[in-house]
């Protein structure tokens, strides 16, 4: 039985520099990416984000950051393709201990929209946690994810359940 080809980091090339893929000869799909996060708090800060903080809406601030954020994603990780976007959606939902942060990034392209969305997630869950500060300082952020992507030569692909401890 032969062995399967050895994965390789696409941002090297054979001597290990840094590079950026060329998708000149890739067809052009639709192709979508969701992430995912959680901004820990406490439940009286929760409150506050829900009722609004001393700073404003909280949610409305972070949903416009991130959605900014997708849009600046090559300039902030190095080897991405500037992509055009053609739609970002950040939602939120309140689960027991915090807020989860949805960002959802689109577009028509030769390569996937992955990081923006990511990115997207990632920069409304530091905005979050920028906005209620003041009220509580050990606010964090964890599980930043993604949850599925589709488009591509490599199609759909999504996280499975996480399992039940057993």
């Amino acid at each position: 039985m032969a062995k399967p080809a050895a994965r390789r980091l696409t941002h090297l090339d054979a001597a290990g520099a840094a590079r950026m893929v060329d998708v000149a000869d890739k067809p052009s799909t639709v192709r979508d990416a969701l992430a995912e996060c959680v901004v820990r708090m406490a439940p009286a800060t929760l409150r506050a984000v829900r009722e609004g903080t001393p700073k404003g809406d909280a949610l409305q601030v972070a949903r416009v950051a991130g959605i900014m954020a997708a849009k600046r994603t090559s300039e902030l990780i190095p080897l991405c393709h500037p992509l055009p976007l053609t739609k970002v959606d950040v939602d939120f939902e309140f689960v027991t201990g915090g807020v989860r942060v949805l960002a959802k990034a689109r577009v028509v392209g030769q390569t996937g929209v992955e990081m923006e969305a990511l990115t997207a997630a990632a920069v409304a869950g530091l905005t979050l946690i920028d906005m209620t500060k003041g009220i509580e300082r050990g606010v964090y952020m964890e599980g930043v994810r993604l949850l599925e992507k589709s488009g591509g030569r490599s199609g759909t692909w999504k996280r499975p359940p996480a399992r039940s401890p057993r």
